[in-house]
């Protein structure tokens, strides 16, 4: 147990590490994810064999389901609406599309049955949302358009269409009998039906009782993504369709505390994300890989020049979109961890093929991020379509579900400059607003003409700060033998690198001028650059 604990730390460690290097690399972060799982692999420095599919599965499965309802939590319908048609034919129809064209140029290629060379096309028929929201967010690629929008729909929504398509041609090679309209259906209704539903009894339940607490609240949202996923897939539904749509839902309702939510889900997901690519890696056999090298590569090179472009340009020139705007949806087909995951599906099926899909697919998809996700911000500015004056993370709902505005309070007293004068007269700067004053126990909606009164209760909006890489807090705690025990502000050293902005007294919270004194027991909390 131990051993394991310190290797999955040590791993974290340099996973964090590795991501803050990669940042400055222009090659996509997760692709350092998978080379260092395949350098603790059998072929790798360590040497550690690992080759348990049916775990790894689990894992990926699971992993999948936080990342899936994270993508459309994080889905801006306000945003995204103008291209919300051509998004969701791209990732059901354009899936279908690139997966037969795909198996039509691995049969009369490569020579491979129909069956298989379709089952080999839908599981990368799909884009790869955490691949996308990956080179994107990283790069803060804001295109025009709403090609951003279009890219984080279809990438989103996507996934269940490949699903679907791969768990029906494993039906069909393993002899199953089955209704394929009937599956279908099944697969479509509940898994939508059943996503919808949950969410909006899960909107329900957060915004009309207060029980629960900041922490029950990310903990139940925890709990309904779970749910999301599983109770349409015991019924015969696609899980991953349910959990995608519940997020959509969630993500576009008022939810008390949303930004706690996503920063949750942001590391959640983040390591998610890490886990899969590590392992995924990890599982793979390098020394295997040269013998679907050719074969991946073809296959790659047909579907990022030929398949996913004929695709697209098939689904979107009908709404007139721009030849700039088909090449970069073309080119930003990424592929990603849940073609990898399908495959594994594959190899648990114990499905004989002429090739071995795992490591098939694992090349293509390390060629795809490699090539096409290095690319992506070059590719972008060569078709001009990079927006400068956008926000590319305006595009999700963690920025869109709550105002950047901050609240503060002041209080007005006897000896207060404000006291006795109109809100109209007072010299506030212009990105400062009273919206709220309260006055003894009394609600009061001010205008310019409200007077301030001695035991008024301010309560005024700002802008909220937002670069926090360049300030820290820190706090010190004050002993009965600390040098500064006693002191008042004001007799303290000046130093431009850190500045005291609050002390925790107690129960209390003061905001110091030069007159406060400094106590025992006082913890000073300091903004240092």
């Amino acid at each position: 147990m131990a051993q394991f604990l310190l290797f999955a730390g040590v791993v974290t460690v340099i996973c964090i590490l590795m991501n803050r290097i990669a940042e400055k690399i222009p090659v996509p972060s997760l692709i350092f994810f998978l080379l260092l799982g395949m350098c603790f692999g059998v072929d790798g420095i360590f040497h550690i064999p690992f080759d348990d599919y049916s775990l790894s599965e689990t894992i990926c499965s699971t992993c999948l389901v936080f990342i899936m309802f994270y993508g459309g939590f994080g889905t801006n319908l306000k945003t995204a609406r103008p291209v919300a048609v051509p998004s969701f034919l791209l990732s059901s129809l354009g899936v279908i599309l690139t997966a037969g064209l795909v198996g039509g140029f691995v049969h009369f290629v490569f020579g491979l049955e129909w069956l298989e060379s379709l089952l080999i096309g839908s599981v990368i028929s799909s884009t790869d949302a955490a691949s996308v929201f990956n080179v994107l967010r990283s790069r803060k690629l804001a295109l025009k358009n709403h090609t951003d929008s279009l890219l984080e729909l279809e990438s989103g929504s996507n996934d269940p269409v490949s699903y679907m398509l791969t768990i029906l041609l494993l039906s069909m090679i393993s002899g199953r009998e089955i209704s394929i309209p009937l599956t279908l259906f099944l697969q479509l209704a509940l898994g939508i039906a059943g996503g919808l539903l949950i969410g909006w009894i899960a909107v329900q339940c957060m915004t009309r009782y207060s029980f629960l607490s900041s922490p029950g609240r990310t903990i139940f949202l925890f709990a309904i993504a779970l749910i999301a996923y599983a109770l349409p897939s015991v019924l015969g539904g696609n899980g991953y369709l349910g959990v995608y749509f519940c997020g959509i839902l969630m993500g576009n309702h008022y939810l008390p505390e949303k930004r706690s939510m996503v920063h949750f889900f942001d590391v959640l997901t983040e390591i998610c994300q890490m886990a899969i690519f590590f392992l995924l890696g990890l599982l793979v056999t390098p020394s295997q890989l040269p013998d679907v090298f050719i074969p991946a590569l073809s296959i790659m090179v047909f579907l990022t020049f030929i398949g996913r472009p004929a695709a697209v340009f098939c689904i979107l020139a009908p709404f007139r979109a721009s030849l700039a705007q088909m090449s970069l949806v073309s080119f930003a087909g990424l592929r990603g961890v849940a073609s990898i995951v399908f495959s594994i599906y594959v190899v648990l099926e114990g499905v004989s093929l002429q090739y071995d899909i795992f490591n098939l697919v694992f090349v293509i998809v390390l060629l795809s991020l490699a090539f096409q996700g290095t690319l992506l911000p070059w590719a972008s500015e060569k078709l001009k379509m990079t927006d400068p004056n956008a926000d590319i993370l305006k595009t999700f709902n963690d920025y869109q579900a709550e105002s950047d505005v901050s609240f503060i309070k002041l209080h007005v007293t006897d000896s207060h400059p404000y006291s006795e004068k109109k809100l109209k007269d007072l010299p506030l700067p212009g990105e400062l607003l009273v919206v709220l004053l309260l006055r003894e126990q009394k609600t009061i909606l001010p205008s310019g003409d409200t007077i301030l009164r001695p035991g008024d209760l301010l309560v005024m909006a700002a802008p909220e700060f937002e670069d926090r890489r360049n300030l820290t807090l820190y706090e010190t705690s004050i002993s009965k033998n600390h040098k500064l025990k006693g002191k008042y502000l004001k007799e303290l050293p000046k130093n431009k690198s850190y500045l005291i902005v609050m002390i925790k007294r107690g129960e209390s919270t003061i905001i110091p001028n030069g007159d406060t004194q400094i106590l025992a027991g006082d913890v000073l909390v300091s903004a240092r650059l």
